[in-house]
């Protein structure tokens, strides 16, 4: 028996990086799939890669009549949604003295309030018992040099964890967050960075690793299908940081 048989996801920013190896071992564990992001492009190159089992909905998380339209579609096609993976995110470096209302607003518009909303405008759909987890980050408990904006939001994520946990536990949905650490994605090319500069980042990272190396994708997503799954049935409220034990020491 695969541990997602039946069930129906939402993996939202499922176009490339975490969420899409996330995508894929949903259904290579039995769920079928819906994956959003915001280029129509990534998108149906994420749909070859995945497969089968999956629909791409072009949706910007921060843009609410998007939601409305993702969640229509979900309701007409499947009628219910039992895990939710939020995943969409984002940032930019931005030391404290340069950071701009811009930077600031983007930043919170995905990362928190396009959560937010992804989140709640899913209620309707999720039936007892079904599994929220959130993408956090390291970043919710440590400090980064020009990384302030993008860490206030993860931190956010984290609280977002444990008071939803709360305003649903009559309805038994568990609301999880995940931490990834230093895993390199495509991600790390927008926040502003050269090629050179990501490997010379994610180099100096390493070494402060206990396990002496980064993460991948691939072994966050066995991590949140973990949460997802009646595995984790007795796990609810907490961050399960997937980091190499750079953020435990």
């Amino acid at each position: 028996m695969k541990k997602l048989e039946g069930k129906i996801a939402l993996v939202t920013g499922g176009n490339s990086g975490i969420g899409l190896a996330t995508a894929k071992q949903f259904v290579a564990e039995g769920a079928y799939v819906y994956i959003t992001g915001r280029r129509q492009a990534e998108l149906d190159a994420a749909v070859e890669a995945i497969g089968k089992n999956v629909t791409a909905v072009q949706t910007d998380v921060s843009n609410l009549a998007d939601l409305d339209r993702l969640f229509a579609t979900i309701k007409q096609e499947q009628g219910h949604l039992d895990i939710i993976f939020a995943n969409a995110g984002g940032g930019q470096v931005a030391p404290l003295g340069a950071i701009t209302e811009e930077h600031f607003d983007k930043t919170f518009n995905v990362n928190v309030k396009g959560l937010l909303f992804t989140v709640q405008k899913a209620l309707p759909l999720l039936p007892e018992g079904a599994s929220i987890i959130l993408n956090a980050s390291t970043a919710s408990i440590k400090g980064t040099p020009a990384f302030s904006v993008y860490s206030a939001t993860k931190a956010a994520v984290r609280s977002f964890a444990r008071n939803w946990t709360l305003d649903l536990k009559d309805r038994k949905i568990r609301v999880n967050a995940i931490s990834p650490g230093v895993v390199p994605t495509p991600g790390y090319n927008l926040l502003g960075l050269s090629d050179e500069q990501v490997q010379e980042f994610v180099d100096s990272q390493a070494v402060t690793i206990p396990l002496g190396r980064v993460g991948t994708p691939d072994e966050i997503a066995k991590a949140v299908v973990f949460l997802a799954s009646d595995d984790s049935n007795f796990v609810n409220g907490i961050e399960l940081f997937v980091d190499g034990g750079m953020a435990q020491i």
